[in-house]
């Protein structure tokens, strides 16, 4: 699985060479501010980029600076990027920011909350309704016929927390499935699953099935939620922490204060994935808030998982 999770990021740095300047001005900040966010995939990518389109617009008026956008493919890249110092913002997953975070180059600087708290969301493990695997049991006693996809390989809801959950039932992803693919977002993971192609998936209910079945495109009836985890707190926005503290502070508040001061941008990008937008701003957040994935992570027989970032 380590070569498959790894892959993209021997890609990567050609990839950003020729896109960015991310030279930093004689007082520590971004003489362009760019900003690097995974877009998931299909329909979604398009309204990720229409949605944080606005925000640059809005975070450059704000700056009085020029701020671009590169939006991804995967969260690899958008760890990459800031590794590279060809972005200074990036749009992480928990799981991402763990990986990110090991080399100490990185900040979280906020996450969405309500009532100051941090907004939580959840793994699902669940079944074509047709491929008669009902219950964990089912799982278990057919897993050699089964195939098993999973979203984005630094993915939390998608990749680490059902991977850890499979590994604690006594099923090792790697050996005790037919085949296991990474489908590259939630949406394609999902699709796959409810269309027959793939037997068991691995998403989020909030972010995955939830969206999916509001928009019409599946049903409750398309498929078994075989497990579902305890809470996972929410993506942080991260910044490098290179930069100039006064410069970062400036950023930090500009987030705070978003669903305030132009909730129009606010609720353009939060609406994709949120139907209680008015409910929700953005709040503070700490390194320790990830230390529960953190935690998840290292207790991976697959420790490659974290060596290689």
């Amino acid at each position: 699985m380590k070569n498959i999770i790894f892959f993209a990021s021997l890609l990567l740095c050609t990839c950003f060479a020729c896109n960015f300047k991310s030279e930093l001005d004689a007082n520590g900040e971004p003489k362009v501010l760019t900003i690097a966010a995974y877009g998931g995939s299909g329909d979604n990518k398009g309204s990720v980029k229409k949605a944080l389109d606005l925000f640059t617009a809005y975070l450059s008026k704000k700056l009085n600076k020029e701020v671009k956008l590169y939006i991804t493919n995967d969260y690899t890249a958008v760890i990459e990027a800031l590794h590279a110092k060809k972005a200074q913002i990036g749009y992480l997953s928990p799981f991402s920011y763990v990986l990110a975070a090991q080399k100490n180059d990185i900040t979280p600087l906020v996450v969405l909350g309500q009532n100051g708290k941090p907004s939580m969301y959840h793994s699902i493990l669940f079944a074509n309704t047709k491929s008669g695997i009902k219950n964990l049991d089912d799982l278990k006693n057919n897993s050699k016929n089964l195939s098993l996809s999973f979203s984005d390989p630094a993915s939390t809801s998608g990749h680490l927390i059902p991977f850890a959950f499979l590994q604690s039932i006594g099923l090792d992803p790697d050996k005790n499935f037919k085949e296991v693919i990474f489908s590259g977002s939630h949406a394609a993971t999902v699709l796959s699953v409810t269309s027959n192609k793939i037997d068991i998936g691995c998403s989020t209910k909030e972010y995955g099935t939830d969206i999916l079945i509001r928009k019409g495109l599946i049903t409750p009836n398309d498929f078994n939620i075989l497990w579902e985890s305890d809470p996972i707190v929410g993506s942080p926005v991260v910044i490098r922490n290179d930069i100039d503290k006064k410069f970062i502070d400036k950023i930090r508040n500009i987030y705070l204060n978003l669903h305030a001061d132009d909730s129009t941008v606010f609720k353009a990008y939060i609406s994709l994935y949120h139907t209680n937008a008015n409910e929700l701003s953005y709040m503070p957040t700490y390194d320790s808030l990830y230390n529960g994935v953190r935690a998840i992570a290292n207790g991976i027989k697959d420790i490659e998982l974290l060596k290689n970032h």
